[in-house]
């Protein structure tokens, strides 16, 4: 049996998939069981016919593999599409009828009288002055390191945070919104970020992390793609991938920046089609992000010991590979890892996070960015999807943020702790 939740929204749906600029009212979303071959195939044919957006899945191809599905749909094509539902005996219900009022929560949480600043999801530009803030407030402890620019010339900032100063530290990497919609992701980098600077001396764990590695964080890899999410409240803004770079030869926005690595590129389940969500650019690293992130961590290769990409949604963690099913030589060790953050996830808030090569876990993928990096000598390379599994999916409500980035913080610790146990009992 698989489980397809169908979201549905007004707008212009050549638009939506080509250039994102468009505007939408009233939004739903269906829930749709199919149990049949032919069932697949007949969905997979709406959403084809409908234009419509795969959240979570991505393309059609994956819907016949997928256990569960998110697809985005024209709302004026919500009548039409339950009704070919219904003629095909295929079992659906409204699953949520408030997407546009999520969109609204999670844009006037800023607003609200006493909301804190790291438990609202926040404006790039006021992220941008968070990192000016914080590198003043904590001169001593944070570096502001310009690693490069977008593709509409707007600055990459990574955060070096550092406790002792002490020779030859090893470095973790941290990066959060290659996917311009996944808001949970940058929200996490500046909630860890505060964490970190002010539990520095007072909390053992972070001081031992601090004091034995340098952190690298980059808040918004995607800067262009997640000012446009906030650009309206029009669903098709806030539901935008990619970065937002021109294609040649066609009308179609943006590269989706995590297939554009050179890991495998664009050949799993990746496309070449510049309209589609996936597709990964004419060629590997074509964009100036991904450029900017692979250059540094290049020059960086001897002190890396750790790559996090922080992404939403699915509560997943995930190792290489994506793009193949070979397992790594570490699996057994990262496997073991991923075991005990998931067992104190649970612990904590009772969540159930899934754990495993990407390939396996969730689908074969091309271009990954944490493929890409274990392949650059990373061995412990990882990309964690946060809360949660496609009750709210990309529209997490503001009040699930602290909670999300506890149950993310658990996952981050639990592997810097026993990365560095590991590697200081090698050195002795």
């Amino acid at each position: 049996m698989k489980v397809l939740l169908v979201l549905a929204f007004l707008m212009n749906l050549d638009n939506l998939l080509q250039t994102g600029d468009c505007a939408s009212t009233r939004d739903q979303v269906l829930s749709i069981t199919t149990s049949t071959s032919e069932q697949e195939e007949i969905l997979n044919n709406i959403t084809t016919s409908c234009k419509a957006m795969l959240w979570r899945v991505f393309e059609p191809q994956y819907i016949k593999e997928e256990g569960e599905v998110h697809l985005l749909v024209l709302a004026e094509n919500s009548q039409a599409v339950k009704e070919e539902l219904q003629k095909n005996n295929i079992k659906h219900q409204v699953w949520l009828d408030n997407v546009k009022d999520l969109i609204d929560m999670q844009m006037d949480s800023k607003r609200t009288a006493h909301s804190d600043f790291y438990e609202r999801f926040n404006t790039l530009e006021e992220i941008y002055d968070w990192i000016n803030q914080t590198s003043q407030l904590y001169s001593n402890m944070v570096e502001t390191v310009l690693i490069g620019t977008s593709f509409e010339k707007r600055p990459l900032y990574v955060l070096k945070l550092s406790g002792e100063k002490r020779a030859e530290k090893k470095a973790i990497w941290m990066d959060c919104g290659i996917h311009a919609r996944e808001w949970i992701s940058p929200a996490f980098c500046l909630w860890f970020v505060n964490h970190m600077l002010r539990n520095y001396k007072g909390d053992q764990d972070v001081t031992l992390i601090l004091d034995n590695v340098d952190i690298y964080v980059l808040p918004v890899f995607n800067p262009d793609g997640y000012k446009h999410t906030w650009n309206s409240t029009a669903t098709v803004n806030r539901m935008w991938r990619k970065n937002r770079s021109h294609n040649k030869n066609s009308t179609c926005i943006g590269v989706d920046l995590n297939r554009n690595f050179d890991a495998n590129w664009c050949n799993e389940k990746t496309s070449k089609d510049p309209c589609s969500v996936t597709y990964c650019g004419p060629s590997p690293e074509s964009e100036p992000e991904t450029q900017a992130v692979a250059n540094f961590l290049r020059s960086h290769n001897d002190s890396v010991q750790i790559y996090y990409a922080i992404h939403s949604y699915s509560q997943m963690l995930l190792f290489p590979y994506s793009y193949s099913l070979d397992k790594t030589p570490n699996y057994d060790e990262v496997s073991d890892m991923l075991k005990d953050v998931a067992e104190k996830i649970k612990t904590y808030s009772g969540n159930t996070y899934s754990y495993g090569p990407g390939a396996t876990t969730i689908y074969l993928a091309s271009g990954i960015s944490n493929d890409w990096a274990y392949d650059q000598g990373i061995k412990y390379s990882f990309t964690f999807e946060l809360q949660d599994r496609g009750r709210y999916g990309f529209l997490l409500p503001p009040s699930l943020i602290s909670q999300a980035c506890n149950e993310a913080l658990i996952a981050v610790k639990t592997v810097a702790l026993r990365v560095i146990e590991k590697t200081n009992s090698d050195s002795q």
